[in-house]
């Protein structure tokens, strides 16, 4: 069981984007990650497809290990 789960605020307590908060977005419990909204962003390159016409890269938010976060009020 995580102690943080979708929809909670949190704060990042360490690592690269230590500081930071934003509200999570999807947790993995068998990979012990949370995705945070507005951190940690990544860009990936897409290729074509019935979804996405363009492809190209985009950016999207990366995993932080849950460990790196703090629930917030």
């Amino acid at each position: 069981m995580a102690h943080v789960k979708k929809g909670d605020t949190v704060k990042v307590i360490s690592g690269g984007h230590k500081g930071k908060t934003g509200t999570v977005t999807s947790v993995n419990v068998a990979k012990q990650q949370v995705i945070v909204e507005g951190v940690r962003k990544i860009k990936k390159a897409v290729r074509r497809s019935e979804q996405n016409q363009e492809g190209g890269i985009v950016e999207m938010d990366g995993p932080i290990h849950i460990s790196n976060v703090k629930k917030v009020d």
